[in-house]
């Protein structure tokens, strides 16, 4: 399945920055039960190739697994290996978007600028990460999304939580990505899974 299949079946991405591999199969399953399948791990939390595998090997085709704060372009590849099937990063790199998309993966690069996302597209990027969501508006979205090739999607980061997603749902955005609203280290899969119903149900009203 492609992004844009993973995000009708409900358009949050988690991302899991900071769990351990002996976490990550527990919290997984609270997600996915959750009704959140699109699972990001970044590369700067502790084994998270590690964490990865377990987490696909667990799902396999019924949940999204990839990483996120993908930096290097040759990490793609070993993130394939271990069966992650999503590239995120933080920045606008056309070498990492390139590299994942030779590596069979969805590519969803960060972009902040109408520049950036031209170029991550040019280069095979299935969707665009609008980070820091902060530092932007829904307003942002919207005039992208009349200048970019229609169907677009764009996935604001940073900041959002269940009572901001409706104005940018609003404008257009086709999903979130949710960090610290979701997890945070040391959470447990009981808190987490309360986190994703709060999201859920926000979302719902978006």
């Amino acid at each position: 399945m492609g992004l844009k299949d993973w995000l009708a079946r409900r358009p949050l991405v988690a991302i899991l920055r900071g769990i351990r591999p002996d976490e990550a199969v527990a919290v997984g399953e609270a997600l996915v039960e959750a009704g959140i399948p699109v699972i990001e791990v970044p590369l700067n939390s502790p084994e998270p190739v590690e964490s990865i595998r377990r987490l696909a090997a667990r799902f396999g085709d019924a949940a999204l697994i990839g990483a996120g704060t993908v930096l290097d372009p040759a990490d793609c590849a070993r993130i394939a290996a271990a069966g992650g099937r999503l590239v995120v990063t933080p920045h606008a790199d056309p070498e990492v978007v390139r590299a994942a998309k030779a590596a069979g993966q969805i590519a969803v690069p960060g972009f902040f600028t109408a520049a950036e996302a031209f170029a991550l597209l040019k280069a095979g990027a299935d969707g665009l990460k609008l980070f820091p969501a902060e530092g932007a508006s829904p307003a942002v979205v919207k005039a992208l999304l009349a200048v970019l090739p229609k169907g677009t999607p764009i996935l604001p980061v940073g900041g959002i939580e269940a009572g901001n997603m409706a104005p940018w749902r609003a404008a257009g955005a086709a999903g979130f990505g949710i960090g610290g609203a979701i997890y945070r280290p040391g959470d447990t899969p009981a808190v987490v899974a309360a986190k994703a119903a709060g999201l859920v149900a926000g979302l719902s009203g978006a």
